[in-house]
């Protein structure tokens, strides 16, 4: 298991040196996990002049196994993990077997075992481990693997990450194959620990970012999960965000046609877009949950019932006093109590339908809310005549569209000054710098009447434009909105074309949204059958045509 001497050239040395730097570079900047993988291999291939090797990696979950990650071999075409796309089919390589006993007789699992590298000039010929596998193979493929050099991956922990295992060394010259130089065994043992180092690196992000994003989406579960009416909301919206990004990314014409996202600001992106709400965990739950315009902490129409059914009872005790007055027309009274009946549950039916809410309450509806309110009387818990509604119940009543008062949608509206607040307040690293401001700005208007900062168009990014897009049209595809049913998609694009001609969405990017049929992607996953019927996009306000 000695390595083999040999002699090189200073100017081939220096040159390898050099490749051995470069790789390092490009070892440092590669984010993909699966590309630097890739990257280590070939590098490490490339470096020694071998035809063939394996990247084997040990997995938390399997910390007694090393499992196949990248397989190359140049002269018979293989090339299988990685990139590829193509599945090893291999079981990973178990260190120890069944009864605990340590796995040395196979080479790679030697090297972790005893933490040290193995160069072996001539597998055919070398004792003491296992080749069986490795014969079986060149019989059946008519390669002959010959050289191998194993190196063991070690961490900042000092812990084996991985084995690097190199196959069939070839001669620069003459193309034959050789034993693994000592060169060639140190120079791979140096990028097999810079390797370990990028790899390492990579994987503490990628944890990092894992557990980053987790706490994200338990931060939206919570939001979610207070009330049973905005559900999914904090879901829904990052991927309709994302679809529009990708659409105007990829147009190629118009006012957008320079813009474009690399994969860091997707990241980005979708970090705002997860966290567009999250001030939300502030609001109180009783206004989140206002399901009726009279919901407090319970639906205070039935104390309204209650009130109609003491105006029923003393209509009819009125009555019976009436009938036993000496000369009462029986029949005259029974007609007036009846009609006052009438009358009384009309106003009743009447409230109750005012309660649910809606998008539009007529002036003439409203009108009559208040004069319900003073035409009837009845006495209080403390025996005093009073109107019949209060003036806070009028003016939850009356409210002309949804279930929330005035002071109420202040209470909601505020949740983007926390979010923000809670934002800005974060060390965000450089790549995730803009995400206050993407998430900040999606209940702003393009004409300057949106909230909580009242920026215009120019003032904000096409990121918070594009955002303000996605929770428009996902409130009004809802299906989980106490006061209305899920629209449909002509009726939700309708409504989104009237935002654009009144200033309120970017015209450029609603023009994608549309002509991109950015809508029936989404559609496609989040809405019911029954919302998506056919869009006549030549009718909708404000589209400029395909």
């Amino acid at each position: 298991m000695d390595s083999t001497a040999s002699r090189e050239p200073p100017d081939d040395l220096n040159r390898r040196l050099a490749e051995l730097n470069q790789i390092g570079v490009a070892l440092s900047q590669e984010k993909d996990l699966a590309r630097l993988l890739e990257l280590i291999l070939l590098a490490a291939k490339k470096i020694t002049n071998a035809d063939g090797g394996t990247l084997y990696r040990r997995h938390a979950d399997q910390p007694d196994a090393l499992v196949f990650e990248i397989i190359r071999t140049d002269s018979l075409g293989v090339a299988m993990g990685g990139t590829t796309g193509v599945k090893i089919p291999f079981p990973p390589i178990q260190l120890r077997d069944s009864r605990g006993r340590d796995n040395n007789s196979m080479v790679v699992a030697y090297a972790v075992l005893k933490d040290r590298t193995v160069n072996i000039a001539d597998a055919h010929q070398e004792k003491g481990f296992d080749f069986s596998g490795t014969k079986a193979f060149d019989r059946h493929t008519g390669y002959h693997s010959q050289s191998f050099l194993t190196v063991p991956m070690k961490n900042h922990e000092d812990e084996i990450i991985g084995v690097l295992q190199l196959i069939n060394a070839k001669d620069r010259a003459t193309g034959t194959i050789v034993p693994f130089s000592e060169t060639d065994q140190r120079l791979a043992e140096s990028l097999a620990s810079q390797a370990a180092v990028a790899l390492t690196n990579r994987l503490l992000i990628s944890q990092l970012e894992n557990l980053f994003e987790s706490f994200v989406s338990l931060l939206n579960k919570a939001i979610d999960e207070k009330s049973p009416y905005t559900g999914g909301h904090c879901h829904r919206v990052p991927v309709l965000t994302m679809l529009l990004a990708e659409a105007v990314h990829e147009t190629k014409s118009g006012p957008h046609a320079l813009w474009h996202l690399t994969d860091l600001d997707r990241y980005e992106l979708k970090i705002a877009a997860l966290l567009h709400d999250c001030g939300k965990v502030t609001t109180p739950v009783h206004v989140v949950d206002k399901a009726t315009k009279l919901q407090t902490l319970f639906d205070r129409i039935h104390l309204i019932d209650t009130r109609f059914e003491i105006l029923k009872r003393d209509a009819e005790i009125a009555a019976l006093k009436a009938a036993r007055e000496p000369g009462a027309n029986a029949k005259a009274i029974d007609q007036a109590y009846r009609g006052r009946l009438w009358e009384i549950q009309e106003d009743r039916e009447f409230l109750r339908l005012c309660n649910i809410g809606g998008e539009t309450m007529t002036p003439q509806a409203q009108a009559r809310v208040h004069d319900i309110a003073t035409k009837y009387r009845w006495r209080n818990p403390l025996g005093e005549p009073v109107d019949f509604l209060t003036a806070d119940e009028v003016e939850n009543l009356t409210i002309r569209a949804g279930t929330l008062t005035a002071a109420e949608r202040q209470v909601i509206n505020h949740h983007i000054t926390v979010t923000i607040q809670m934002l800005e307040a974060l060390p965000w690293p450089r790549h995730l710098q803009n995400v206050p401001e993407y998430a900040g700005g999606h209940h702003e208007r393009m004409d300057g009447k949106g909230y909580p900062r009242g920026l215009k168009g120019d003032q904000m990014s096409v990121q918070a434009r594009i955002m303000g897009i996605a929770d428009i049209f996902e409130a009004l595809t809802a299906r989980d909105r106490p006061y209305k049913p899920g629209k449909t998609l002509t009726e939700s694009l309708y409504i989104l074309g009237h935002m654009r001609l009144n200033g309120h969405i970017d015209p450029d990017l609603f023009d994608i949204f549309i002509r991109q049929r950015v809508y029936e992607r989404y559609a496609k996953d989040y809405l019911d059958p029954a919302q998506i019927d056919e869009v006549d996009v030549k009718k909708i306000p404000g589209y400029s045509g395909d």
